[in-house]
C-alpha cells in the first residue's frame, strides 16, 4: 500500500531525517498540520535528539513525530492511556508455541482489561489493544499491519542489545499509510511502544485519510 506521494516527498523526508533546529520541527509542524509553539519546538526536538541516543531513528517514521508534537500541547487529551500490559508465551503440548498478550487501557473514566491471543507477541498485543479500543473507535477495524522490521543496534551486545521496531500500517478505505518506531533492549517493548503510538495516530489523523 502506497501514501499519497505528496505526504512522503524528497523534501518531507530530508527534513525528518535532519531534525537539527527548532525550525525544521516547525516545518514538520506545519507539513502536519499543526499548531506548534516555539516552546513546544524545543521540547520536542530535545526528546528527539534523546530518542535518538536510545537507538530511535525517525527518518520514515512521521506518525511518531506527528505524536510526539500532539503530546507537547499542554492541553492534549489522548483518546486512550496504557495502564500496563503483559505478555505470555509458552510451548503447550498441543497447540505448540503459544501466546497471550494482557493489555490494559484507560479509556476516558473506564478501565478496559482485554486479553488476545495470537501467533507471536506482537500479533498477541495487536489484537488485545484492538479488542480493549473497539467499544469506543470501532474505526479501528479497518486499520491493517502492513510491515515489521526489527533492527538489532549493538549486535556486539548480545542478547542484550538495543533493537528498533518500525511498524507500517495502513488504513483500508483511503490505503493512506503511516509508520511508527520504537527501541528497547527489550524487543516487546520496542513493539509495544510502536505499536501504541500507530494505534493513537490513527484515531487523531482519521479524518485526514
Amino acid at each position: 500500500q502506497h501514501m499519497d506521494p505528496t505526504l512522503v516527498g524528497n523534501e518531507q523526508r530530508a527534513v525528518v531525517s535532519e531534525l537539527s533546529g527548532r525550525g525544521n520541527i516547525l516545518y514538520m509542524a506545519q507539513e502536519l498540520g499543526l499548531d506548534t509553539g516555539r516552546d513546544e519546538a524545543k521540547q520536542v526536538l530535545d526528546q528527539i535528539k534523546e530518542l535518538e541516543n536510545q537507538g530511535y531513528t525517525f527518518e520514515g517514521a512521521d506518525a511518531s513525530i506527528d505524536i510526539m508534537l500532539r503530546r507537547a500541547k499542554e492541553d492534549y487529551q489522548p483518546p486512550f492511556e496504557v495502564v500496563d500490559f503483559m505478555v505470555i508465551t509458552e510451548n503447550r503440548q498441543r497447540r505448540g508455541l503459544f501466546t497471550e498478550a494482557t493489555v490494559k487501557v484507560k479509556v476516558g473514566d473506564e478501565v478496559r482489561h482485554t486479553v488476545g491471543e495470537g501467533n507471536g507477541p506482537v500479533n498477541a498485543l495487536n489484537l488485545a489493544l484492538r479488542k480493549a479500543l473497539h467499544q469506543d473507535f470501532p474505526q479501528l477495524g479497518n486499520v491493517h499491519l502492513s510491515d515489521y522490521k526489527v533492527r538489532i543496534l549493538d549486535s556486539d551486545s548480545g542478547t542484550a542489545a538495543k533493537t528498533r521496531v518500525m511498524i507500517d500500517f495502513y488504513e483500508g478505505g483511503t490505503h493512506h499509510s503511516w509508520t511508527t518506531v520504537g527501541a528497547h533492549t527489550n524487543i516487546i517493548e520496542a513493539s509495544w511502544r510502536a505499536l501504541v503510538d500507530s494505534m493513537e495516530y490513527a484515531l487523531l489523523n482519521g479524518q485526514r485519510f
